[in-house]
């Protein structure tokens, strides 16, 4: 096989590969035996058909896409190979010549990975990141255990409050006429979240348990459903129940019933510690993303548009994955927000082209500075995935080998450690100024 690359455009080329008729000849001959297992004529068992009675019956030619079916993947990956260059598009294939004893020749126009220019990309400078905790900080989390440990309690008399729970029916209409997703029963609603249309919970507020009313609100022109935006809608509510929230009392018994602490100020020490764990972890991720993000920023790469696609593709999976983890498919979601899966892919694109250009120059980067996924690196990422799902390293690394994705393991590694030279190699404001 001969296989030459021909760069038509940036990111374009076309490959031209020859193929030797020995090979053309043995795909041929696989054709023939799965053909042969389907073809019926009379006199003979499936399977039984000599070569030169099916050729002489159906042509040599019925067997061509059959063999070129068998042919043509394998030689373009060796093609690919031979050629040293990197597809992210399937291609566009054109047969130029096939058929008995000749060679296969073809030209596969290729959509090809682009090549990066990279601009500065050490001493990048990112902002001052402080990890102290605040006394404001603190309370503010005492408060969300609060909260978290507060007792309902259903009110037999009075109004419902900003924070209240109101247990309610309700159903929606336009011009008389309700619309889909517009109706519940004994909907639980917290009064003040913002979970509804603006207007909703401020007209329930002041209710009172049993009392009926019609509420008036207008659905915002940036709403997700096409028929509903800007709509003047009303609903009619009616309110089950009113449950308030009893907030316990911030003292040592509060740190006792949720905490393994004798007293609130030894629990307010952990929540300090931990606040700071969390808010240094955080602030470590945020400069991971700023010098990603400015040395992406100052490198040119022109971005196939089959690359994007491609990574709209894996976010829709990735979302739809985690919408099932909360109790939610993706129909229910489309169905729940009015759009349709063309929509939400195309919300998508910025971040998918964020994501393929930092991608890209990450690897340029590792590349230019000889970064590299040590067998002992990948070794222990291995053990630390096997404790993750507990199995074993070599279980887990058979399971990766066989599906192809134990290169994709390195890949992660060399990743991190690209990252974590960018930030050591990155500059505070303070050390800059």
């Amino acid at each position: 096989m001969k296989a030459t690359w021909e760069k038509i455009e940036k990111n374009k080329g076309v490959l031209n590969v020859e193929v030797g008729a020995e090979q053309v000849a043995d795909a041929l001959d696989k054709a023939f035996k799965k053909v042969v297992a389907k073809a019926n004529i009379p006199g003979f068992r499936k399977g039984k058909v000599p070569r030169q009675i099916f050729e002489a019956r159906f042509g040599i030619e019925s067997l061509y896409q059959d063999a070129l079916d068998i042919l043509l993947p394998e030689v373009y990956v060796q093609a690919v190979e031979e050629a040293a260059i990197e597809p992210v598009d399937r291609p566009d294939v054109e047969i130029e010549q096939f058929g008995k004893g000749q060679a296969l020749i073809f030209k596969a126009t290729v959509v090809v990975k682009p090549e990066v220019q990279l601009g500065e990309y050490k001493g990048l400078e990112v902002a001052k990141q402080d990890n102290a905790v605040s006394e404001e900080e603190i309370e503010e989390e005492l408060k969300r255990l609060q909260q978290r440990h507060a007792e309902l309690v259903v009110l037999e008399e009075g109004t419902a409050e900003k924070g209240d729970i109101a247990v309610i029916d309700f159903e929606g209409s336009v011009d008389g006429v309700p619309f889909d997703g517009g109706k519940a029963e004994k909907h639980s609603l917290e009064l003040g979240s913002g979970s509804f249309i603006p207007g909703f919970e401020d007209q329930v507020i002041g209710m009172a348990k049993g009392e009926e009313k019609d509420v008036n609100v207008t659905f915002p022109e940036e709403y997700q459903s096409e028929e509903l935006k800007g709509k003047a809608a009303v609903f009619k509510v009616l309110v089950h129940d009113i449950k308030r929230k009893n907030l316990p009392e911030l003292d040592d018994e509060f740190a006792k019933d949720v905490s393994e602490f004798d007293t609130l100020e030894e629990f307010k020490q952990d929540i300090s510690k931990r606040l700071e764990e969390r808010k240094t972890k955080a602030n470590e991720q945020e400069r991971e993303s700023a010098v990603v993000e400015k040395a992406a920023a100052g490198a040119e790469v022109e971005i196939p548009d089959a690359m994007i696609s491609t990574e709209v593709e894996q976010m829709y999976k990735e979302f739809s994955s985690r919408l099932g983890m909360q109790g939610m498919d993706i129909n229910m979601y489309l169905q729940f927000t009015g759009q349709d899966e063309a929509t939400v892919k195309q919300q998508m694109r910025t971040d998918a082209e964020r994501r393929v250009r930092n991608n890209l120059v990450i690897e340029a980067i590792a590349k230019a500075e000889n970064i590299t996924a040590t067998e002992e690196e990948i070794n222990e990422e291995l053990e630390r995935l096997a404790s993750q799902y507990q199995r074993s390293a070599d279980e887990l690394r058979a399971i990766l080998s066989a599906n192809g994705s134990l290169d994709s393991l390195g890949h992660d590694v060399t990743t991190r450690k690209t990252v974590a030279f960018l930030v050591e190699n990155s500059k505070t404001a303070e050390e800059v100024a």
